[in-house]
């Protein structure tokens, strides 16, 4: 009885199964894709009869599938193993249970081998995909070492600015950790944040590390000062912040300033803005607020912006002081309406908070005064992610985003489109533009530039030269000399695809850098959907094809269109690092596609919002004042199950003296990946979604988190091999930081694990610090 209960069963699901690959695959066939799932369709079906009806050639036939579907999924995927799973291990294991006596003498007593044979040929199949190397040499096997920086004195141990330096380029020339001893590394202590999470929670902070203190923010704009040996809190500042339509706390950190000459109140202080519209200045000693500075310690964020609906605009990156002045930008929500509030970027005096200038990019002298009524240029470009400084040129960079709303621009000013998802460069006196290189034109897919430009001398025939290295989230990187703004690594522009919506255009050519190695991935192609079966791999196959896909810079339409990179990268905030002594770069990259379409307003008015806690399929941006909503999701199957196969992330290193890549790896495991939300517990590098940034050491070392597995990792800088890795409680969705600890000498290595709202994963506030065995 339980035999011909299987034999049933198999029946009623091979038919099922076969059902689904005929339609689908002739759908898909039609659509101009592959024909192989029809053919196997056909042939499951058949076999299924067969065995139904007691036919001795039903073995054989799934025997003869097997055998095809091998050779066909090595043809297309090659040896590598995640992109053959899903091609591949559903029909072996459909096999497996065929090998079952029951099944066997129902189909005529067929010999096992018939099966076997090419279950046991994809077994070996997947034997030898496992042992492919993961990691990509480029031109060059192997970085050049050089002598790490020295620390010559008490400074270079501390880390004083977001980036820890002006620069931002993440070096910490402290060699007392490296690749001999690293694995050594233990729990130092950790720092376990008691407020309560607060809407998309995300806690990306880097801590700044100066006088023996470190200080962060936490959620909900709370500050804190820890002791550098033991975590211990010193003092802790609450601004009571009204997030009254707020969607995220997020806080990327703070400022440090010195006041020079003599200060009465507060001469060392913590800048940092709130999500209510302030930027605030406390007492480094005692987290007391500076009444010298502004209103009581604190200046509104939200004058001359005129109507400003609650929690629509707010920082989330820290100032950049410069020369005694601190330079904030800020958040403007994606996607509301025409005409939101400006996203100025303004300059107050680090002492006094009196405002030196605002740009706006439509004001031609930020020095200017408004006039009575007027206000900031609604709608101009704003600036989200962090600033960098050249204190000797007196510029500060500024990565912009793009008018609002993200996906429709037909109705952007000429000084909008000027500046918009560009890196400016203004002058730290006046505010006025000495530069600008824009990333893309006419920005339609929410590339705007997140990521904070990093300052660095690239080698040159002639010497080098001081440099500007702007990532982006399209995965191209932009080398330009940081005086005039000028390509080292020449630019040019290519043909993008045409065909906007209507009452929309699109720009004819969009900008490359060809000579400077790119993280953005190759086009798409049908073979590169993915799945856990041939099932959703079919889904997926179908979608592509009936999708509009021109490769990169597809327009949004009234079809749906995938867009790749997607909207959260490439690279994202976390930018680059830069190891200056072996003259690397060093990024993560995302890959992550979306799948979206533009909704006419009359359609998406009808369109019901998402349940509260529940699982939205898409998001949608109402975009009031265009013709449509925009209606954008990422690209993956009805499993929740990314579209496109593996590695989702990628950790890479890249020589400034030639531009190539020296390695590039999957960065990540599938440990916490798997199908509708559910844990694969995997344990296989898999290249996972990932969100932060990582830091270099003069010991030779990349200390990096960011990924969806939860692990807190240090890579060998010259070879990219993992040298190290534990385990972190919740994503560590932030840049690492390290100091060396006036009290003991001991180098320190610091992450904030709190979790990220993009990243399945538990949400929380942890900050974890690593540090040698004490002596």
């Amino acid at each position: 009885m339980p035999g011909r209960v299987l034999v049933v069963v198999l029946t009623i699901l091979m038919l099922l199964v076969g059902g689904v690959l005929l339609v689908g695959g002739g759908a898909l066939s039609l659509a101009g894709g592959s024909p192989y799932y029809l053919l196997a369709g056909a042939a499951v079906v058949a076999a299924a009869l067969g065995i139904a009806i007691r036919r001795a050639w039903a073995l054989p036939l799934f025997g003869l599938l097997l055998a095809a579907t091998l050779g066909w999924a090595v043809w297309e995927a090659g040896l590598d193993g995640w992109a053959l799973a899903p091609r591949l291990i559903a029909p072996a294991l459909l096999g497996l249970c065929l090998l079952a006596p029951a099944v066997r003498r129902r189909a005529g007593d067929a010999t096992p081998w018939w099966i076997a044979a090419p279950v046991l040929a994809i077994a070996l199949t997947f034997g030898i995909a496992t042992l492919q190397p993961t990691t990509a040499a480029g031109p060059q096997a192997a970085a050049p070492v050089r002598a790490a920086a020295a620390a010559p004195d008490p400074a270079q141990g501390e880390w004083r600015h977001w980036g820890r330096t002006l620069a931002g380029d993440r070096f910490v020339p402290l060699a007392q950790i490296d690749a001999g001893n690293v694995a050594k590394l233990e729990l130092a202590w950790a720092f376990r944040s008691d407020v309560a999470p607060f809407g998309f929670h995300s806690f990306e902070a880097t801590p700044l590390a100066a006088g023996g203190r470190l200080y962060l923010c936490l959620d909900r704009d709370v500050v804190v000062a820890l002791d550098q040996e033991t975590g211990e809190q010193l003092w802790r500042f609450d601004p009571k912040t009204k997030l009254d339509g707020v969607f995220a706390a997020t806080c990327r950190g703070v400022s440090y300033y010195e006041a020079p000459g003599r200060v009465a109140d507060c001469p060392r202080r913590i800048l940092f803005g709130a999500h209510d519209g302030r930027m605030l200045a406390l007492d480094a000693e005692t987290g007391r607020p500076c009444r010298s500075f502004g209103n009581g310690g604190a200046v509104s964020l939200l004058e001359n912006l005129g109507e400003t609906p609650t929690g629509i605009t707010f920082p989330t990156s820290p100032p950049t002081v410069l020369n005694g002045v601190a330079v904030i930008g800020g958040w403007v929500t994606d996607g509301l309406y025409v005409g939101e509030p400006s996203g100025a970027v303004r300059a107050y005096d680090a002492v006094t908070g009196q405002l030196r200038w605002a740009w706006d990019a439509a004001r031609p002298d930020p020095s200017a005064p408004l006039a009575p009524g007027e206000t900031y240029a609604r709608g101009s470009p704003n600036a989200w992610g962090v600033f960098s400084g050249d204190e000797a040129l007196g510029l500060i960079y500024v990565p912009t985003g793009v008018t609002t709303p993200d996906y429709f621009g037909a109705h952007r000013s000429p000084a909008a489109e000027r500046y918009g998802t560009s890196v400016v460069a203004l002058e730290a006196a006046t505010g006025k533009v000495r530069w600008a290189f824009q990333t893309v034109h006419h920005d339609i897919w929410d590339y705007d530039v997140g990521a904070q430009p990093v300052l660095t001398d690239i080698p040159r025939p002639g010497g080098p030269v001081p440099a500007l290295i702007q990532p982006t989230k399209r995965g191209q990187f932009f080398v330009l000399d940081r005086r005039d703004g000028r390509p080292i690594y020449p630019v040019v522009e290519k043909p993008a695809p045409q065909g906007a919506a209507a009452g929309e255009w699109t720009a004819a050519t969009q900008p490359y850098s060809p000579g400077f190695a790119d993280v953005a991935g190759p086009a798409l192609r049908e073979v590169d959907m993915w799945g856990i079966t041939p099932l959703d791999q079919l889904w997926c196959r179908l979608q592509f094809r009936q999708a509009r896909y021109d490769g990169e810079f597809t327009p949004p339409g009234l079809k749906k269109a995938i867009a790749y990179p997607g909207s959260a990268g490439g690279v994202n905030w976390g930018s680059v690092t830069i190891d200056p002594a072996r003259r690397l770069m060093i990024t993560n990259s995302l890959y992550m596609a979306d799948i979206a379409r533009l909704v006419p307003q009359a359609e998406a008015a009808k369109i019901p919002p998402p349940k509260p806690g529940g699982h939205a399929d898409a998001f949608l941006f109402p975009q009031q004042g265009t013709p449509y909503a925009f209606q954008r999701a990422v690209f993956q199957s009805p499993l929740r199950v990314p579209c496109q196969e593996p590695p989702y992330g990628r950790l890479s290193a890249v020589d400034l003296a030639t531009g190539q890549l020296v390695w590039s790896q999957p960065f990540g495991v599938a440990r916490h990946a798997g199908p509708m939300g559910v844990e694969s517990r995997l344990p296989f590098r898999m290249g996972v979604p990932n969100l932060g940034g990582s830091i270099a050491t003069g010991g030779g070392l990349v200390f990096i988190g960011a990924s969806q597995d939860r692990s807190f990792r240090a890579i060998d800088i010259g070879t990219g091999r993992e040298l190290w890795r534990t385990p972190l409680p919740s994503i560590g969705a932030a840049t690492p930081m390290s100091y060396l600890s006036p009290k003991s000498g001991r180098q320190f290595v610091v992450i904030a694990a709190g979790g990220h709202p993009g990243l399945p994963g538990p949400a929380g506030g942890t900050l974890m610090a690593y540090a040698l065995p004490a002596k």
